[in-house]
């Protein structure tokens, strides 16, 4: 079983500005930047509450076909057959490794910080835009935990400046 991020951030290394907005990363959401690979080769989402409250505005579902747990500790009226998770992600991802799972995208701020601490995070797809925010919330929580060490699996460039990277975690 891999778990996988697959996150865009601005220069500066925000994922959202304070108040949770993700404007600056608009402008790019018409490149196709392997997205689509990446749910061909997954089959669960685990996905952070906040996360999970912005998709349930996109028009469409982007999940469809997945299986979805949302982590949250509040009580949740799920719409599209999606569990939930609260407490440390560890279990869960030993939980979901039993019952099957294969390729997991973990998302979400908080959750892509929790996966990094706990060490369940196998790849990392960085995509890097030409923007800098200045404040907001990082991808990387300060004080994050011991160092780890991650090996460059490629770098790609697209026409919008975009920029991106994929690591796979050295264990």
């Amino acid at each position: 079983m891999r778990v996988v991020v697959f996150v865009g951030v601005s220069i500066d290394g925000f994922l959202a500005r304070d108040d949770g907005t993700y404007d600056f990363l608009k402008p790019f959401e018409g490149e196709e930047h392997g997205y689509v690979d990446l749910m061909a080769r997954i089959d669960t989402l685990v996905i952070g509450r906040a996360t999970y409250e912005t998709v349930l505005a996109f028009d469409v579902w982007p999940y469809a076909g997945k299986r979805v747990v949302v982590l949250t500790h509040r009580p949740l009226a799920t719409r599209r057959g999606e569990t939930t998770h609260e407490g440390s992600l560890k279990p869960l991802m030993a939980r979901l490794a039993r019952e099957g799972a294969h390729g997991i995208y973990l998302d979400g701020g908080v959750a892509i910080q929790a996966g990094l601490e706990e060490d369940v995070v196998d790849e990392m797809i960085v995509s890097v835009v030409p923007v800098t925010v200045g404040c907001g919330r990082p991808l990387f929580a300060r004080g994050a935990p011991c160092t780890r060490r991650w090996t460059l699996g490629g770098v790609r460039s697209y026409p919008s400046g975009l920029v991106q990277t994929q690591y796979a975690r050295v264990r």
